[in-house]
């Protein structure tokens, strides 16, 4: 591989050790009764409120509905995402080590599809917490789910959720971007 291929590929590594610092996803909730909003954010091992007591204040609206309450410590995900970016961040170093093409397409392919991966427990995980109900919830609307969107937004009852990648799930699309430029990059520099 050429030289900014090489660095492009470490850049897309090094860049993960940011999102230790910040938060991968952010949601939302909006209502008239909270003028100023509400929402958590999902960091690589924990869940946060926006603010000091959003996290209680989702938990006790989600009381009323019949959702079970968000525990980040019952959450393995939260335990192993650590671990997975770390991996994804030495594993590139070490490709980037290596220098050879087919190392730079299987990180991207694996980074992409355990990425994939991860979107889609998401999605399951919102799934559960707004679809399986306490059935003697204080409020109970026929039909009604509460399942927040996987990304964009959606009316719930009286809330708009918005959901949506924070600054560190902003910097794994970037990396996984860096990752496909690196190999255009030296696809265009020398035949594979």
């Amino acid at each position: 591989m050429n030289s900014l291929s090489r660095k492009l590929l470490l850049t897309a590594s090094l860049i993960l050790i940011l999102t230790y610092f910040f938060p991968i996803w952010q949601i939302t909730l909006d209502a008239p009764q909270y003028p100023e909003g509400i929402g958590m954010q999902i960091w690589l091992n924990k869940i946060t409120g926006e603010k000091e007591h959003d996290l209680e204040n989702i938990n006790g609206l989600n009381h009323y509905i019949g959702m079970k309450k968000i525990i980040p410590g019952s959450i393995p995900e939260l335990k192993l995402m650590p671990y997975i970016i770390a991996f994804f961040i030495l594993s590139g170093i070490a490709v980037f080590a290596i220098n050879k093409r087919i190392a730079v397409w299987i990180w991207t392919i694996l980074f992409i599809i355990v990425m994939a991966a991860g979107l889609y427990d998401f999605y399951i995980w919102g799934y559960d917490y707004g679809h399986n109900l306490n059935p003697k919830a204080a409020i109970k609307v026929p039909g009604m789910s509460y399942q927040p969107p996987l990304v964009g937004s959606k009316q719930l009852l009286n809330f708009v959720s918005t959901s949506l990648p924070a600054i560190g799930g902003i910097i794994i699309f970037i990396s996984i971007i860096l990752g496909f430029v690196s190999l255009y990059i030296d696809s265009k520099r020398k035949p594979v």
